[in-house]
């Protein structure tokens, strides 16, 4: 069958014009400049040994994002001085010119808030926590606080895609995407790079499919969604009437097919296609089997919360993420929404932590008693961080925050991060960075590094360019590491 099919593709396209099949020189070339992924760009994943650069601190990751960026004043980064300055105006001697966005420019003053949330110090590290984290706070001694992040975009779109991409633009590929594309999979019956969005979190912001895709890089390492319910990965189960079996024959008569075509025009993509398709074929078993959580005890679902029994939820795909890293997935990505606190901020920050903090933090200590936080980085952390000074009018029991890229908190633990530190500092109206600043692509760069990848090393071919996760940009934050 395969033969004939050749035969006829051969027959079919001999019959084209001479000067249509003369097209193909450079207007296929310019053709494939308008078109999606890598047609011309380079060669598979399979074409090449996946090795990592140096000997790698973590085997896998999971990244818990905040989506709208988590207001760091009121749950880690402590600022007593606030609390003095409160209403005053913010002095220009601090702001110094800094872009404000176009919410805040129409305001005639820009009045200091001071956290209502008490502070104390936690664990032998004594890192300051709120009392909004009390989860968190008891694992402080597992975490390194990360206070002086900062980014250079002040909206949502293009910060989410800058931390997720290295570039505020879409199209490039995301982090996992990159990491599937470095380090390949460990597990042949899931994909290296899974994602799980939280059915419970505010939809204030937009979350965007292109956030988790592969841009140029081949599909195969594009993120796969997991959603709640009884189908998680759309597509993936056989229509009504339809058994394993013709499944089985289907993609046999699909492989060859492809690798008819593959043979034809050396398309790089196709041998990408008939991967996918593989690996949505072992799904079928594989999916169920880790989306089944009957087999966890009582005692794992009091730790992570009672929104952990009820799939989808923050605290429930939390659990998920564990036993998908327990069985080998590379790269897995949390996102939660509804940290875009511009005005009333006590109610909705506090939800928000009620739903998250619990979660976070078991998945920490859950890791940890199964001895795979040693080879797991964890990441909890926004796009940027909240202003000093409230948004909009001031009053004694409510106020907001606007977006702050200047500076902001993130943790990490595991995997070669040294546990209970404070990396970085900010001043003490907690608007510009004093100490060890750590630029969006540092973070990138020492999240490979941990992986055994040399962020400068990593790079793909695409129209005439090579390409990486850092752009040019980008050091290894070596404070941080053990």
């Amino acid at each position: 069958m395969k033969d004939k099919l050749a035969q006829h593709l051969a027959d079919t396209f001999s019959r084209r014009s001479f000067l249509n099949r003369a097209s193909l020189g450079l207007g296929s070339l310019a053709l494939g400049s308008l078109l999606p992924g890598n047609l011309f760009s380079g060669p598979s994943a399979d074409d090449r040994l996946v090795v990592p650069h140096r000997a790698p601190k973590a085997k896998r990751v999971v990244y818990l994002f905040q989506s709208g960026g988590p207001s760091q004043l009121e749950m880690f980064d402590y600022k007593p001085h606030l609390e003095k300055m409160h209403g005053r105006d913010l002095p220009e001697s601090v702001r110094k010119g800094q872009r404000l966005t176009g919410m805040s420019a129409q305001q005639s003053a820009l009045p200091l808030v001071g956290s209502p949330y008490r502070f104390a110090q936690h664990g032998k590290s004594g890192a300051w926590v709120s009392e909004l984290m009390p989860y968190t706070a008891k694992v402080a001694d597992d975490l390194c606080f990360v206070k002086s992040m900062f980014t250079e975009q002040i909206n949502h779109d293009p910060a989410l895609t800058f931390f997720q991409t290295g570039n505020q633009l879409a199209g490039r590929p995301s982090i996992g995407s990159w990491v599937s594309y470095g380090l390949g999979s460990a597990n042949e019956n899931l994909p290296a790079f899974i994602v799980l969005i939280s059915k419970d979190a505010p939809q204030d912001q937009p979350l965007y499919a292109r956030l988790w895709g592969n841009g140029f890089l081949p599909s195969r390492h594009q993120g796969v969604q997991f959603r709640s319910g009884t189908d998680p990965v759309l597509y993936l189960s056989n229509p009504e009437g339809y058994t394993t079996a013709d499944r089985r024959n289907m993609l046999d008569a699909l492989k060859d097919l492809n690798q008819a075509q593959e043979e034809l025009y050396g398309d790089p993509e196709v041998s990408n296609r008939i991967a996918q398709y593989e690996m949505a074929f072992r799904m079928q078993t594989s999916v169920p089997e880790v989306n089944d959580l009957s087999d966890e005890p009582d005692w794992v679902f009091d730790l992570y919360g009672p929104g952990s029994r009820e799939p989808g939820t923050f605290a429930a795909n939390c659990l998920m993420a564990r036993r998908l890293l327990e069985r080998d997935v590379k790269f897995v990505q949390l996102y939660h929404q509804g940290w875009d606190q511009h005005g009333n901020l006590p109610s909705a920050l506090t939800r928000q932590c009620k739903a998250t903090d619990q979660a976070s933090a078991a998945l920490v200590q859950d890791l940890k008693q199964r001895g795979l936080l040693d080879d797991t980085v964890v990441i909890w952390g926004g796009e940027f961080g909240r202003t000093n000074y409230s948004q909009g009018k001031l009053t004694k029991d409510n106020y907001g925050r606007d977006h702050h890229p200047r500076c902001f908190t993130i943790w990490m633990a595991g995997g070669g991060i040294r546990p209970g530190i404070t990396y970085g500092e900010t001043d003490e109206f907690g608007y510009n960075i004093t100490q060890n600043p750590v630029h969006v692509h540092d973070f990138q760069a020492t999240l490979l590094y941990l992986l055994g990848i040399d962020h400068e090393k990593l790079t793909y071919e695409f129209q005439g360019r090579r390409f990486r996760l850092t752009d040019v940009a980008g050091k290894v934050v070596k404070g941080i590491l053990v």
